[in-house]
């Protein structure tokens, strides 16, 4: 069988990240409609598993939504949506920034030492290995949460934030630390 040029397989990788970036977790509203563009040292795409791979200083752009990693898989189901996975360089993170509807200047930071995954199914990101997300307002942290383990549901805006980077929380298995900001509109109701 006569393998793809690597442009075609470039294509058909964006292709397949367009999905994942569309329903972004951490989406301002216009980045869906923007390009996505991907570097990275190598790519390999597996058609008959669905599976685009990324390697070596990944940087994923789309808008305003920067993401990198050591490592970017993405996997496709039958249905079209699209399963992302970040890997941390060794010694680093992987890490996501965009921009937030709803104001001039607000911003989401998200860090993992192990991973970050994506579901654009259900719209969760779940940070693995000291996990941090930031809010921010202007460059100012208006929230912050920390922990071995962050599961963000976008589309709730609910986080779980638990000790261990197995997703359970375990007696003794370190703390999780959560900081909350006063809003300017907090303070002005008194």
């Amino acid at each position: 069988m006569k393998k793809p040029a690597p442009s075609i397989l470039k294509t058909i990788g964006l292709a397949c990240l367009i999905g994942l970036a569309s329903g972004s977790v951490w989406a301002e509203r216009a980045d869906r409609d923007k390009p996505t563009n991907v570097e990275a040292n190598q790519m390999f795409y597996d058609e008959a598993k669905q599976t685009n791979t990324f390697i070596g200083n990944v940087v994923l752009t789309r808008g305003t939504l920067v993401m990198q990693a050591e490592k970017l898989l993405v996997r496709q189901d039958a249905a079209g949506y699209q399963y992302a996975t970040l890997y941390a360089p060794a010694g680093g993170v992987a890490k996501f920034r965009q921009k937030r509807d709803g104001g001039k200047d607000l911003w989401i930071e998200g860090f993992a030492a192990d991973r970050i995954e994506y579901d654009t199914k259900s719209e969760v990101a779940k940070l693995f290995k000291q996990g941090k997300i930031k809010m921010l307002d202007s460059g100012r942290v208006t929230d912050e949460v920390e922990g071995d383990y962050i599961s963000y549901d976008s589309r709730s805006e609910f986080y779980s934030v638990l000790n261990s980077p197995n997703g359970d929380s375990k007696p003794g298995g370190g703390r999780v630390r959560a900081v909350i900001q006063p809003r300017a509109q907090d303070r002005n109701d008194k």
